[in-house]
């Protein structure tokens, strides 16, 4: 299991309601809140966080102002994805 955490101090100040108030699929394998209300994303592998990833970049293209809550949180998950280590190496294998 992949754990991926968001910080909640990101351009959106990401929490985990915003999954629900703003249509952004989670994770196939979930999502978690912290206490500080940072969000931790799961994923099986590396494979599954680039496929969601890649998923979040789709959606995030067809909004058309890119100053809204939903697009800034999109892209805070996908930076998330992205810096992660693991998906680094990941990548860097394919």
């Amino acid at each position: 299991m992949l754990k991926i955490i968001v910080p909640s101090q990101g351009q959106s100040n990401l929490s985990f309601s915003f999954f629900e108030r703003y249509g952004i699929p989670p994770p196939p394998s979930g999502v978690d809140a912290e206490i500080n209300d940072d969000v931790i994303l799961k994923f099986d592998d590396e494979a599954e966080a680039v496929t969601y990833a890649e998923q979040l970049e789709d959606m995030a293209t067809e909004i058309n102002d890119k100053t809204t809550t939903q697009y800034l949180a999109i892209n805070d998950i996908i930076a998330a994805i992205m810096n992660d280590e693991f998906v680094q190496e990941f990548m860097r294998q394919e």
